[in-house]
């Protein structure tokens, strides 16, 4: 539900307003940058739409109008890429980010990752669907190396995107979940426990590329305004990792 609420609707007019399709956990990075390139750039357009990686990218191959987009993993942006669906040059990794533990806020939960399945008890936790979301995908890749996959997935919560899990444990639908860092900074509901092992799963990159297609001086200059280290410090105010080969830009 969450996800439908925020994705904006399509078709739209093409070269009229730029449209960037971004991952959920983004959305109010994004919605920042954007405003700040509405000030720079008065004359053109933008607007945004969110929801997890997968429902964007496969809109995306089928011909939804956007101009960029931005994934929360590789492999959403290689599903594209293999398609022929983005600019291959235009491809760089901008941001990393980490996963977090998150409980409703004020409860009492431990915070050794490895006490996870004994606190939850017969209660749910919520995380993004492993099938597609990518924030899904990397908690379970973390579970499984940690050993705790089979100890907790018959108590998951699977959510349509990380957004959505968080608002589970943000109603106390279920007594934990497991989001990004920058995710649980913007909820005044729920409680960072623990962060994850770096190395229970695979790096969580960013990757930001130009849709096929999408061309003109707004299309490059919404580009690299995403480059600028006016977005770079956007991005780390909200807890973003700026990656290295965004940050030289």
């Amino acid at each position: 539900m969450v996800a439908a609420l925020l994705l904006l609707a399509w078709p739209v007019q093409a070269g009229t307003t730029l449209t960037v399709f971004a991952a959920a956990s983004t959305t109010n990075a994004v919605q920042t940058v954007l405003s700040a390139f509405r000030d720079a750039h008065p004359e053109t357009p933008v607007r945004a739409s969110f929801a997890a990686s997968s429902t964007l990218a496969k809109q995306i191959a089928r011909g939804a109008p956007a101009d960029l987009y931005l994934s929360a993993n590789e492999g959403w942006m290689d599903y594209l890429e293999e398609r022929n669906a983005i600019v291959p040059d235009s491809r760089i990794d901008l941001l990393s980010n980490q996963l977090v533990l998150v409980t409703p806020k004020g409860t009492d939960f431990p915070s050794d990752i490895q006490d996870l399945p004994k606190a939850l008890g017969d209660k749910r936790l919520a995380l993004g669907d492993p099938a597609h979301v990518p924030a899904g995908i990397y908690a379970k890749q973390s579970l499984q190396t940690l050993g705790l996959w089979t100890k907790v997935r018959e108590r998951a919560a699977f959510a349509a995107d990380v957004r959505a899990a968080l608002a589970l444990v943000g109603r106390g639908e279920t007594a934990a979940g497991i989001v990004y860092a920058t995710d649980a900074r913007i909820s005044d509901d729920v409680q960072t426990v623990a962060t994850l092992p770096a190395d229970s799963h695979p790096p969580i990159h960013y990757p930001l590329a130009r849709v096929d297609g999408a061309q003109g001086p707004e299309v490059d200059t919404l580009y690299t305004f995403f480059q600028s280290q006016t977005a770079q410090a956007i991005f780390r105010k909200h807890g973003f990792t700026v990656a290295a080969s965004a940050a030289g830009s």
